[in-house]
């Protein structure tokens, strides 16, 4: 069973009897629960005990005046809200900017007029429950942000703490893999699957690496630590790194470099590069060139990383940059480029660390991804 709506409580505050019955009378017509009082302390003391809903008051009144008596109010509990309507027979602009100053949201003038003064309570009432529901929906809005500030700060400590406890485990099956792969007395088999654990693990600490880093960045805290960076000799790391798994899926890798040196943070810039030729030789047909080049232009050194495998249409390389993005499957080899990590996402971050910027272009057939750092000669 529904319970009845209370009637909203007016009090009135007047010092005058005649004023009080005619505005008790106006009100009590429009339903209505009137509360009168006769001077400023009574109506303290009934504001406290009744909590209208309403207040009017009279401005001149032998003890306190309206302007105490609004000041006060609006200085208790619950009294912040509450609609005030001042009533006097001052018309001046003086008193009108005192209501006001005192916490007044309203100001009738004497004699007032029935309809207009259940104008103006009506008014008061709708702005108080509406100022009500905005200010539940602030606060469910304001507990949903906290929530979902809480869960961001508890998956980003998670995430921390996987990060950092993966390193260490990925880290030893790297050096035994390595153990393995150099080990003479085992069998080439052996020794080739002890590579494709190694190629694994690395793989699994880039993404580590990467993941820390996105972490950063977003934080705005991944800083590049420039030194002069043997370029050529970035390149023919990437090379020796992936040149066992180029020759597995039968992809060959050439390098080009025209720019020995370049001012960077080598880790970085090592961490780009090996990320775009992975990518690069995932998607090279049997038989292809996977190619990285280097050279200079203007200010700046421009780093390419070409394939001969489907291409990526126009309207799609920007969205491959994006972490874990899905594109259509019409377009399944951009959806695998760019769906698989975050390795193309860490590499538009770390390029823009660096002031430099990524884009992708057609490489006629297949896909060159071009990367442009700032270097002042």
């Amino acid at each position: 069973m529904n319970t009845p709506e209370k009637s909203p409580k007016i009090l009135v505050v007047d010092d005058n009897e005649q004023n009080r019955e005619l505005v008790a009378a106006t009100v009590d017509a429009e339903g209505y629960e009137a509360i009168l009082t006769s001077n400023g302390e009574e109506a303290l003391r009934a504001f406290e005990s009744a909590q209208p809903d309403c207040i009017l008051l009279d401005v001149r009144m032998p003890g306190l005046d309206g302007f105490t008596v609004c000041e006060r109010i609006r200085a208790l509990p619950g009294g912040a809200d509450v609609p005030i309507i001042f009533l006097t027979a001052l018309r001046d602009v003086d008193t009108f900017d005192r209501a006001l100053v005192a916490g007044a949201d309203d100001f009738l003038t004497k004699p007032v007029r029935p309809t207009e003064l259940v104008v103006r309570v009506q008014a008061a009432l709708r702005l108080r429950r509406l100022s009500a529901e905005l200010r539940d929906h602030y606060d469910l809005i304001r507990r949903q942000r906290d929530d979902l500030m809480r869960l961001q700060l508890q998956k980003e400590m998670l995430m921390s703490f996987v990060i950092h406890d993966l390193k260490n485990p990925v880290g030893s099956m790297d050096l035994l893999a390595q153990a393995l792969v150099r080990d003479r007395a085992l069998p080439d088999d052996a020794r080739d699957t002890a590579q494709h654990i190694r190629d694994s693990a690395r793989r699994l600490m880039r993404l580590i690496h990467n993941l820390l880093d996105l972490s950063k960045g977003e934080e705005g805290k991944l800083v590049p630590r420039r030194s002069n960076v043997d370029l050529r000799a970035l390149v023919d790391v990437v090379r020796d790194t992936f040149d066992a798994h180029a020759r597995a899926v039968r992809v060959t890798l050439e390098a080009d470099v025209d720019a020995p040196s370049l001012v960077a943070d080598q880790d970085l810039l090592l961490r780009v590069l090996e990320n775009l030729t992975e990518n690069a030789i995932r998607h090279a047909p049997q038989g292809s060139t996977v190619q990285l080049s280097a050279a200079r232009r203007d200010r700046a050194v421009e780093v390419r990383v070409t394939d001969r495998g489907a291409g990526i249409p126009p309207e799609m390389r920007e969205r491959i940059f994006d972490r874990f993005v899905q594109l259509d499957d019409a377009a399944s080899d951009v959806a695998s480029r760019s769906g698989r990590g975050l390795g193309l996402t860490f590499c538009k971050l770390a390029v823009e660390a660096h002031g430099g910027e990524v884009w992708v272009e057609d490489a006629t057939p297949g896909t060159m991804v071009c990367v442009r750092v700032p270097h002042d000669t």
